[in-house]
């Protein structure tokens, strides 16, 4: 009776752990992981016949390969294929068109590639430039995939072609993720570090563990967290979006507002390759970009980024508030970086701010002081009411007086005559001209006085 009880308690367990079934417990929504498609660039050209230590280059890149595909046979989420260069025809002459996709991407698809890896007999050239451009052709159209190419050589480009250049375009395009070359036999890093990720293989072990970290790095699983320090260097700061870019091709590649856990720390986020340079945009005001950002593969990464943070209020004293919107500028500069509305609270970097409140007349506030966790407020008087009263439709304009200096803050419609607007308390003129008189001498002028929270009357009908 007990073990009965123990099996069942067990069962009851295991089916919460998992979510009852497979389809429940994750979210019926949650993101479908993306294919990940290889492309192993193979090298047949005359030169593998060449002896490499145990044996001659080609058999020994055969060997080890089909050895690595075998143990990638089962593994979900990926596809592979097979272009190789230098196997159709025979050098001299030589043929620079000699490149072919032998084994399309398609599931399940190892034996075949194991297979036509067995037949191939080196004979030709090395036209590397042309089999990483026609590379970008072998990947099917996807919303949802991961291209990488895997070049393995004995040799440099021998057909006045231009290897890096063609890496930088497929990259630019977004079509390939940063390739991986494995050099054998000798190093080639200045040749191809240009072209993407260079692994020396001078020896039959350093070709299989370049081998094995290639594939490592193409898939295996990265972490990493992104700290957003305040002006003490913690990083206390988040609930801001963050875009990451493709620093190569420009491409936007992931968004998502940065979150701290129920421990007060940054989130973990899964959906940076490490394949990819990445440029990080945290949208704070005004932003801060990182650029050139590289993770490292099987590993948790932490990516900072300096964003310390104060808050802004605008107000208007007394009540009801009024909604001026105000331009932002970092203190002594001319680029707007944003508005803010009044009777809002809004975040911005640690810094002096420039402020041109939209009142009539516009106020300026200058080097606002915005500093670490503070709000900072900003307090305008309450504005009063100017009820405008016109004998006919005419032409018309309200004048702030200061300082023995008059100054346009408003213009009254021309199709109207009575307009109300709201004013700072000050004094003002109103110049007015009727839209049927051709004679200057029929200007009317009045002057009033605006006070806080309180409405005028100004009549230009007597």
């Amino acid at each position: 009776m007990k073990k009965y009880i123990r099996s069942i308690l067990f069962c009851l367990f295991f089916f919460v752990l998992t979510g009852g079934s497979s389809g429940q417990g994750r979210g019926q929504n949650e993101e479908k992981p993306p294919l990940t498609r290889i492309l192993f660039v193979f090298d047949a050209s005359q030169s593998m016949f060449a002896r490499w230590q145990s044996d001659m280059r080609i058999n020994i890149a055969r060997n080890l390969l089909i050895e690595l595909l075998d143990s990638l046979e089962h593994i979900d989420h990926t596809q592979f294929a097979l272009r190789v260069y230098g196997h159709q025809k025979r050098f001299p002459p030589q043929d620079c068109d000699d490149s072919r996709l032998e084994v399309p991407f398609a599931d399940n698809n190892i034996p075949n590639i194991r297979r036509r890896l067995r037949s191939i007999t080196p004979r030709g050239t090395t036209p590397i430039a042309i089999s990483l451009e026609r590379a970008q052709y072998d990947f099917p159209p996807c919303d949802n995939c991961r291209n990488i190419i895997v070049l393995i050589t004995d040799g440099i480009e021998e057909c006045g072609g231009d290897p890096c250049a063609v890496s930088r375009e497929l990259q630019r395009k977004g079509i390939v993720l940063r390739p991986f070359i494995i050099g054998i036999g000798r190093d080639f890093r200045e040749d191809f570090e240009c072209v993407g990720e260079y692994f020396d293989a001078t020896s039959e072990v350093e070709f299989r563990q370049s081998l094995k970290v290639v594939i490592s790095q193409a898939m295996d699983n990265t972490t990493a967290q992104i700290n957003l320090l305040d002006i003490n260097g913690i990083p206390s700061e988040t609930n801001v979006p963050i875009t990451f870019y493709d620093h190569v091709s420009g491409k936007i590649l992931n968004n998502f507002v940065h979150t701290l856990n129920h421990r007060g720390l940054p989130d973990t986020i899964y959906s940076l390759d490490p394949l990819v340079t990445y440029t990080m945009k945290v949208h704070t005001m005004p932003p801060v970009v990182i650029d050139s950002i590289k993770v490292n593969p099987g590993k948790h990464n932490i990516i900072p980024a300096d964003t310390p943070q104060g808050s802004l209020t605008l107000l208007v004293a007394g009540t009801p508030q009024i909604a001026y919107r105000t331009i932002i500028r970092k203190s002594g500069e001319l680029e707007t970086l944003t508005t803010q509305t009044f009777g809002n609270t809004e975040k911005y970097l640690v810094g002096k701010y420039d402020l041109e409140i939209l009142s009539l007349p516009r106020i300026y506030v200058k080097d606002v002081d915005i500093s670490q966790s503070h709000n900072t407020t900003v307090e305008v008087p309450q504005p009063g009411i100017a009820v405008i009263r016109l004998p006919s439709e005419g032409f018309a304009k309200v004048l702030l007086e200061e300082n023995n200096e008059l100054q346009v803050v408003h213009t009254i419609r021309e199709n109207v005559n009575r307009e109300t607007i709201y004013l700072q308390p000050g004094r003002y003129r109103v110049v007015y001209r009727s839209r049927a008189s051709s004679q200057t001498t029929f200007s009317v002028e009045r002057s009033f006085r605006i006070e806080s929270g309180i409405s005028t009357m100004v009549n230009l009908s007597f």
